[in-house]
């Protein structure tokens, strides 16, 4: 493999997706369904730790969807087109959007440690809107590719929509608990739900995405070629 330390970087996301967040997706969604045949069948033959265990590696599951999350952007900030790589190479890099940037990623990543710290319903939901304001303000710096004129099949908006949901799964934990009318927990298996079918998108959507990204020393080749689908020479190279 012909692979430098920028390519490495690039694989971080798929790997940690990979080997992390859909294992501990399948894992979730296992408890979560064992959690409520046991609430509805009244069960004694499915242990009662399975709440307690769904609810920490749901937890779990959230702050691994934020974090790969936040090293995609991060990548994408820096070496993505039109980042601070290249704007420095262009001469137009700005000091001041570097510390910036910086800024926001360490407010993002604290905001979310203390949403899982945070026991008042006020500050749970302070921390997650800042949580969720920070990634969607790092996802729309430059030199993070969006696929804007195809959003409905983007794996970035699919990403997007699946991480402001785990926040906000989060952040209902215990509202779920403390709710004897159950709106909150119908509230939760509706978004969950939901994203689920996000998760499943994700898998489908990165991995033609992957098919697409070049490594490093092909990429000045590979851009040269015409991927306007409008032109008589789409798809040629030359």
């Amino acid at each position: 493999m012909f692979l430098n330390l920028k390519d490495i970087i690039l694989l971080l996301h798929p790997i940690l997706a990979c080997t992390f967040v859909f294992p501990v997706l399948g894992i979730t969604a296992f408890f979560a369904l064992q959690t409520r045949q046991r609430r509805l069948k009244g069960t004694t033959t499915i242990p009662a730790t399975v709440g307690s265990l769904h609810v920490r590696l749901g937890n779990l599951l959230a702050a691994g969807v934020v974090g790969i999350t936040l090293v995609a952007l991060a990548y994408s900030v820096v070496f993505g087109f039109q980042g601070f790589l290249m704007q420095a190479e262009n001469n137009t890099l700005q000091p001041l959007s570097v510390v910036l940037v910086a800024l926001m990623f360490v407010v993002t990543i604290a905001a979310t440690v203390l949403l899982y710290r945070a026991q008042s319903k006020r500050w749970r939901a302070v921390f997650a809107t800042l949580s969720g304001m920070g990634v969607i303000i790092l996802a729309f710096q430059p030199g993070v590719f969006r696929r804007d004129d195809e959003w409905w099949v983007s794996h970035f908006y699919f990403g997007l929509a699946a991480v402001m949901l785990m926040i906000f799964s989060v952040a209902i934990v215990r509202e779920i608990y403390q709710d004897r009318s159950l709106t909150w927990r119908r509230i939760h298996i509706g978004l969950n739900s939901l994203a689920l079918v996000l998760f499943l998108l994700q898998g489908i959507t990165g991995t033609r995405d992957l098919l697409e990204i070049p490594l490093s020393w092909q990429a000045p080749v590979v851009y040269q070629c015409n991927f306007d689908s409008r032109s008589p020479q789409f798809k040629t190279c030359p």
